[in-house]
């Protein structure tokens, strides 16, 4: 009697335990660290909470360049994520990582899920889709470059808060009676090529790279040395050179100097705005990304930063359906919204920035729409991105460059001349590379 009073109760928590069992796992390599880690997290326990069949675990896997460093090593040895983030500067990379992706407008519609490209935000989903107009990668977290500005020093400099500089003359103007009030930072940029050359670029419909930014093919060179780009960058030297634009490294370091109230402006991603409103102790604003008013054309748009998600080959058929149910989850308009307001990423889908107007939510935080308004309006072939193969190393050569050019060891002209001479020699190998 004992012992058929112990197998019944193994066969009911067999019984009991069998829908944990029964749920499918998905895999989620990820680069988010702080409050944007706890972001993810949240992101996939809403998910997980919302029905029985999946599980998605996020995992922390380095930086962008680490994780996805580790997932090719992981795919060769057959153990890949089903998702993998990638910054937009891989898109080109993935794109030509030949069977070991799948493109994420296949895996929605094979899961029953229709893709409707008018849904998103323009300058968002013409940067991952394909041209025959398939979904390649989902965007999760995108950003643009912005201006913030300290309000307080503005007021301290004698200059109206509300009024931030909306021309790059102007901003030169404002940096120059901000260092008459006291500031030694005036103005400085973080992630100097996305903001200074990338993005400045498409603000003024000027192509960074021939072959449309490198959307036309892999054969595209660099061309960002046109005498407009020459004369922007020969005024930042100039900026310099007064002590009105102070050079504080490369990436994001500028930001903390901006935090701190050392920097009174800085050209940065509107993903800032979380930890700016977490740390500084000032009244700030955010502005559009200054221009040149007699550049017709300008200003048109900016362009994507952040990351997107990857479907990584290889998995099962009932796998691919939890990663499509997931990315399905992601696209809802609350949770959108919500991610939104929560980070200063971009609402991906024009449904969640509607919602996020609605709520008042950029009444009562002006200058949180700021981003989107940049990249709600309707590209052009020279203004819908830039991709490219080896962009990180390219990235990597223009710091270089421009830190010259910063320091006076080369004039703007020498510097971007180099810049693209060097960088053009990365999308060589890289065409070579992916034509064997």
């Amino acid at each position: 009697m004992k012992l058929t009073l112990q197998l019944g109760a193994a066969a009911l928590s067999a019984l009991l335990l069998t829908p944990a069992q029964a749920q499918t796992e998905i895999q989620w390599w990820h680069s988010m660290t702080g409050g944007l880690n706890d972001w993810v997290v949240d992101l996939a326990n809403g998910f997980n909470a919302s029905q029985k069949d999946y599980k998605v675990v996020p995992t922390y896997k380095g930086s962008y360049d680490e994780s996805m460093t580790a997932s090719i090593a992981a795919f060769r040895a057959g153990n890949a994520p089903h998702i993998l983030q990638v910054y937009e500067v891989g898109t080109a990379t993935m794109m030509a990582a030949k069977g070991a992706v799948v493109p994420v407008g296949k895996v929605m519609a094979d899961a029953g899920y229709k893709f409707d490209a008018a849904a998103y935000i323009p300058a968002v989903v013409g940067y991952y889709t394909a041209p025959n107009g398939q979904m390649l990668s989902f965007p999760l977290n995108s950003s643009t470059t912005v201006l913030n500005y300290n309000k307080d020093a503005f007021r301290k400099a004698g200059l109206d808060p509300n009024k931030p500089p909306a021309t790059w003359p102007e901003l030169a103007s404002a940096a120059a009676k901000l260092k008459i009030a006291g500031y030694s930072c005036p103005f400085t940029t973080s992630w100097q090529s996305w903001t200074q050359l990338e993005s400045f670029s498409t603000w003024h419909n000027t192509l960074f790279a021939s072959q449309n930014n490198g959307f036309g093919g892999s054969s595209a060179r660099l061309i960002f040395n046109s005498p407009l780009h020459v004369r922007h960058i020969e005024n930042l030297a100039n900026m310099a050179r007064q002590g009105l634009f102070v050079y504080k490294g490369r990436g994001n370091m500028p930001d903390a100097p901006f935090y701190s109230g050392e920097c009174a402006m800085a050209t940065a991603s509107s993903s800032t705005y979380a930890s700016i409103k977490k740390n500084a102790k000032f009244d700030f604003g955010i502005a559009p990304l200054p221009y040149y008013p007699d550049v017709p054309g300008a200003p048109q748009n900016t362009i994507i930063g952040g990351a997107s998600l990857w479907v990584m080959a290889g998995k099962k058929p009932a796998e691919y359906q939890g990663v499509a149910a997931f990315f399905h989850y992601l696209t809802n308009a609350e949770i959108q919204a919500r991610s939104h307001q929560r980070t200063g990423y971009l609402p991906v889908t024009l449904a969640s920035f509607r919602l996020t107007e609605k709520s008042g939510f950029y009444k009562q935080n002006p200058g949180t729409d700021t981003a989107v308004n940049q990249m709600i309006r309707k590209t052009t072939d020279k203004s819908r991105g830039i991709r490219l193969g080896n962009f990180n190393q390219i990235r990597a050569i223009i710091d270089e460059e421009l830190e010259l050019v910063w320091s006076g060891k080369k004039s703007a002209k020498e510097g971007l001349d180099a810049a693209v001479k060097r960088g053009n020699e990365q999308l060589e190998r890289f065409e070579k590379a992916n034509k064997s």
